[in-house]
């Protein structure tokens, strides 16, 4: 005689929390208990281990890009939050955020690792979490599960008095460092040999060029940005962005991810050849002034290492193994990628595009591993899986662990603010003025996609409270 053991809701959650847990993908199979490749072993190491030795950004997709000096390291992670088990800490998190009550507000990326999400108040993309940092202006702390310049924003948008907390110093962001504020100064000064006065209207009431960053940049970047005329954008609103800045500029320097530039404005319409890239490295960043004089759009040489990591070859492999899948790509990705893609689009486009399908479909997502394997196990009533078939997530993100989040909480529990974030007046005021103008410029209410495709998706301008 069997007995029947009934699932309670409990069991379901427990068994959705374990299929979305990239972190125990990763010591399964570097146990052997799993099959499937990760990029390195080193991912199934605590991320404390690698705050003591050399400067890096960490194992996982960025873990060989060069760090630059001065970059921000982690103290010591105190052993009680070290050595704690994952059960444990849930519990302490828990139980800290109770106490706190409406005192804190936690944001998460929806990169980071399943057991810091499962925390979170919202959870979102950049963008949407940069509006969520405004929607709480009676906590008293702020704590962001995400990377330094998300924290950066947060503190610039928030009210003077309020605390905004990143888990993790070390959690940087390799994309970010590629453009550095003297590099885009001297960007600056070489295109005004170009281009002459760069605050001089033509008879169009526009000026020669419209400085553009990705939020993935610096709050002293942003600052450069703010006070030359220009504006912060993300994958939600690169297109409106650069509507903008056209109706303000003759052309765009865009930094420092040169794919998104790239994706973007050739979507709507500026020709390859109108968009040279400037090598910090080359004089004139390595074009002539006549191909400055013709360009559009000017692309920083820069990129994000999660999104680098996926090509045309792994797309087709994907169509091979499942016939009808639909392939949805970020458009950090490459070009050819996003060309071969079904889709492209920002993190909320693929979670709204996943959520309005009907069941039974399938799909491939070009975007970081965290994310997908979450989708994975809160859709099952589609296939979904990475295109990317090597486990790497992001190598910063990964740098948030739930002992971090303990720590930082209950040491606010304590009345002790810790790895508090803050931007100089100077640097934020005028980064403020290109925030806002980001803000302003919100998306469309939806997104076409290409005809003939099944993917329909719409995108929001803010971010939605966990579970709603």
């Amino acid at each position: 005689m069997s007995t029947t053991i009934p699932v309670t809701t409990a069991d379901a959650e427990r068994g959705i929390r374990d299929a979305a847990s990239v972190d125990r993908s990763i010591r399964l199979i570097t146990t052997g208990a799993a099959r499937g490749e990760t990029c390195t072993p080193d991912l199934a190491r605590g991320p404390w281990e690698f705050d003591r030795g050399p400067a890096g950004y960490g194992p996982g997709s960025s873990m060989g890009d060069v760090i630059p000096a001065g970059a921000p390291r982690q103290g010591a992670l105190p052993a009680e939050y070290r050595e704690a088990s994952d059960a444990e800490l849930d519990e302490r998190i828990r139980a800290a955020k109770a106490t706190l009550g409406d005192r804190v507000v936690v944001l998460g990326h929806f990169y980071q690792r399943d057991e810091v999400v499962q925390h979170a108040d919202f959870t979102g993309d950049s963008f949407q979490l940069a509006n969520a940092a405004k929607s709480k202006p009676e906590a008293e702390a702020i704590v962001f599960c995400g990377v330094h310049f998300m924290a950066e924003t947060a503190d610039m948008l928030s009210r003077p008095e309020q605390a905004v907390i990143l888990p993790n110093l070390a959690a940087g962001c390799s994309m970010a460092d590629m453009a550095d504020t003297s590099s885009v100064e001297e960007c600056w000064e070489q295109l005004e040999e170009v281009y002459g006065d760069l605050t001089a209207v033509d008879e169009t009431g526009r000026v020669p060029v419209i400085p553009v960053t990705y939020m993935n940049s610096s709050a002293a970047l942003k600052g450069f940005v703010g006070r030359n005329g220009g504006i912060v954008c993300t994958s939600s609103n690169a297109t409106t962005v650069l509507e903008w800045a056209f109706e303000r500029g003759q052309r765009v320097l865009f930094f420092p991810d040169q794919h998104l530039g790239r994706n973007t404005a050739k979507a709507m319409g500026v020709p390859l050849e109108a968009m040279p890239m400037w090598n910090p490295r080359k004089p004139l960043g390595g074009s002539t002034a006549e191909e400055l004089q013709d360009a559009r759009v000017i692309l920083w040489h820069g990129f994000c290492s999660v999104h680098k990591r996926f090509t045309v070859d792994q797309i087709e492999q994907a169509r091979r193994d499942h016939p009808g899948v639909q392939v949805i790509v970020h458009p950090e990705c490459p070009m050819p990628v996003v060309d071969a893609a079904d889709a492209a689009g920002s993190t909320d486009f693929i979670v709204k595009a996943i959520q309005a399908a009907p069941a039974g479909s399938t799909f491939a997502i070009g975007t970081e591993i965290n994310l997908v394997q979450r989708l994975a196990a809160e859709h099952p009533e589609h296939t979904i899986f990475c295109l990317d078939p090597v486990v790497c997530p992001c190598s910063t993100m990964y740098r948030i662990h739930p002992g971090y989040l303990a720590w930082v909480l209950e040491e606010l529990v304590a009345g002790r603010v810790v790895n508090r974030i803050e931007v100089a007046d100077d640097v934020a005021e005028p980064a403020r003025v290109a925030l806002e103008r980001m803000l302003a410029a919100k998306p469309p209410a939806s997104v076409t996609v290409p005809a003939g495709s099944t993917i329909a998706a719409a995108t929001d301008a803010a971010a939605a409270p966990v579970g709603a």
